[in-house]
């Protein structure tokens, strides 16, 4: 989807009102980026002390896709393959994740959460929708379709 470019002056920066917004927007997304890495410590916490959040990352990424290689999650969260494997392993040792050989390349193994991490990660899942619903609550329905309209598209913009 095209937008339309914003007001420039000669030296090709936003003016005015862009600009402002655009000043706001970068405030407020350091705010919420801040935010968020504080509530993902919690939450990896919530699913086995001393979890970093980057575990939690990986086990968000397999609960969403089902199952994938460690040369895949790796590239997904553009890490190195020998700090993927470190972070799974680790996973591994915890008794979160379980490796499988994969059927269409029995050279590769599929990672996939075990039931005890499936269990962990709804209950975190669980507690940060509960989060979100009690912060949100004094939220008109319209407010929160709105925040999610625009949060959808501006993910967009950045993929």
């Amino acid at each position: 989807m095209k937008h339309a470019a914003p007001h420039w002056n000669d030296g090709r920066r936003a003016v005015g009102a862009v600009s402002k917004a655009i000043e706001e927007i970068e405030q407020e997304l350091g705010v919420l980026f801040r935010r968020g890495r504080a509530l993902s410590h919690e939450l990896a916490e919530t699913v086995h002390p001393g979890l970093e959040p980057g575990h939690y990352a990986f086990l968000a990424r397999l609960e969403e896709v089902g199952a994938g290689r460690p040369s895949e999650l790796a590239a997904y969260f553009h890490i190195g393959k020998a700090t993927a494997g470190r972070q799974l392993t680790c996973l591994e040792s915890l008794g979160l994740v379980t490796r499988r050989p994969d059927p269409e390349d029995g050279r590769a193994h599929l990672l996939q959460l075990t039931p005890e991490g499936q269990a962990r990660m709804h209950a975190a899942r669980t507690q940060r929708r509960e989060t979100f619903l009690t912060r949100l609550s004094t939220w008109e329905e319209q407010d929160l379709s709105s925040l999610a309209r625009l949060l959808s598209r501006f993910n967009a913009e950045f993929s």
